[in-house]
């Protein structure tokens, strides 16, 4: 049975499309974290990581030779090498001081390199990153080793490099394949570029490729925007990610760049990005959460059917590891406290970590509040569904609390729940909008000062 706000959805999507809500690669989302979670807090959850564990790292790499005005990364440009250098000997400190404390405690399962453009390092630089890596922590012998790449950056001898460092998964940036759009956002990558990119790591064994795609930025249409994923689908990508355009000016400068009346409204964005996911899936890809989709085969789309599917700062994933360290400048670090954020800024981290240190400087512990609400979120946002059971089961009295929230909200003439069983389900309509049913569990979310991206 279809609930009414299901048919207020259909009647008028704009309304939810526009609301601005938080995306919810975490719970508490960082605008809430706070000072009072520090290098000596870090070191006490490096410390309670047990022997039996398995972890993920994330590598921050914030630079960029050429800057791309529709990013929202925290990233720089730069024209010369210099800078680079510099950090990597700060980024290299820093694994080591990460590497003694959580000796003998983890394993590694996943790193993820991103950015910035990891690309632009020198195949040399790459390559001593992930021999320190491997020298300093111990990984697991079938690790996923993933890298962002900027076709831009890429020639044989970077090919090459990724290739020794054991790279198993590849993630291109696509955004638009229209020449229009591409000036628009100063990011210039022909069709061809990309393809000689891809046929580049499969060539050389590497197992999973995926690339992103944005609607939503300046000049794009509904044709233009199925124009391109009908190009990237010739490629045959083992995943594809399909992203709303953030446009958040008041956070990242340089996307005053972008003229505003460049922009497709609300109404144009829904359809663009209902007539993307359409056409892959049309290609034989699974649906996985709100904007990724994954060929049936694909770890995602396995752990998408089995119920496992989590969701962090990388977006959705397979990785259940409960501890994911972030290394480099803003990167965010996950324990099973709490979240923590390393300093910024690129020369205060540099002399943060120079001399054994840690660079965490705000962050938030995890009360039990917020890990029930957290794993609600969670689940709306992988499953588009929660279990009433296993929320009591897992929380007690804590998910009791919760689970009469819930309750109430099929009372809600707006609603946009429904009750299936013991489960509180999304219906097949309002799932495009489910960053906005999510936010009705968030405690922080009314009374929070924070600006969001568009919810679709």
């Amino acid at each position: 049975m279809q609930t009414t706000a299901a048919n207020d959805i259909q009647a008028n999507p704009t309304v939810a499309a526009g609301e601005n809500v938080p995306r919810y690669t975490s719970y508490p989302t960082s605008p809430h974290f706070h000072a009072g979670i520090d290098a000596v807090v870090v070191r006490s959850w490096m410390d309670a990581i047990e022997g039996n564990d398995e972890i993920s790292l994330y590598l921050h790499i914030p630079y960029c030779d050429k800057l791309c005005w529709f990013c929202a990364c925290h990233t720089k440009q730069t024209r010369h090498y210099q800078p680079v250098a510099a950090y990597l000997r700060s980024l290299h400190a820093e694994i080591a001081t990460v590497a003694r404390l959580v000796s003998g405690k983890g394993r590694v399962r996943a790193a993820h390199f991103g950015g910035g453009s990891p690309t632009m390092l020198r195949p040399d630089d790459m390559v001593a990153l992930g021999t320190v890596l491997r020298d300093c922590f111990d990984f697991l012998p079938d690790a996923r080793i993933s890298v962002e790449i900027e076709p831009n950056d890429m020639d044989e001898a970077r090919l090459d490099a990724l290739a020794e460092i054991g790279m198993t998964r590849a993630s291109l940036g696509v955004q638009d394949f229209d020449p229009k759009v591409q000036k628009a956002i100063n990011r210039e990558q022909s069709f061809l570029q990309t393809k000689a990119v891809v046929d580049g790591v499969r060539s050389r064994g590497v197992e999973s490729v995926n690339l992103d795609l944005l609607y939503g930025l300046p000049h794009q249409t509904s044709e233009s925007v199925c124009s391109t994923v009908a190009q990237a689908l010739t490629l045959e990508p083992d995943r594809m990610a399909l992203f709303g355009y953030a446009h958040v000016p008041w956070f990242k400068k340089h996307q005053t760049m972008i003229d505003e009346v460049w922009l497709p409204g609300p109404t144009e964005r829904f359809a663009q990005s209902q007539l993307a996911a359409r056409a892959i899936v049309d290609r034989g890809y699974e649906a996985i959460g709100l904007d990724h989709f994954a060929k049936p085969g694909d770890a995602l789309a396995l752990a998408a059917r089995a119920g496992t599917l989590r969701r962090n700062f990388q977006g959705y994933t397979e990785d259940r590891c409960e501890t994911l360290i972030g290394l480099g400048p803003s990167s965010i670090s996950q324990f099973r406290q709490g979240y923590a954020q390393n300093m910024p800024s690129t020369s205060e981290y540099g002399r943060l970590v120079a001399n054994g240190g840690l660079a965490a400087v705000r962050g938030i512990a995890l009360s039990d509040d917020d890990r029930v609400r957290g794993w609600i979120i969670e689940r709306l946002m992988c499953d588009f569904a929660f279990s009433a059971i296993e929320l009591v089961e897992r929380f007690g009295e804590a998910g009791q609390r919760l689970l009469l929230k819930a309750s109430s909200t099929l009372q809600d003439p707006k609603r946009l729940l429904e009750l299936d069983g013991d489960s509180f389900v999304v219906p097949a309509e309002s799932r495009p909008f489910v960053r906005s049913i999510a936010a009705k569990f968030d405690k922080y979310f009314e009374t929070g000062k924070a600006k969001h991206s568009a919810a679709v």
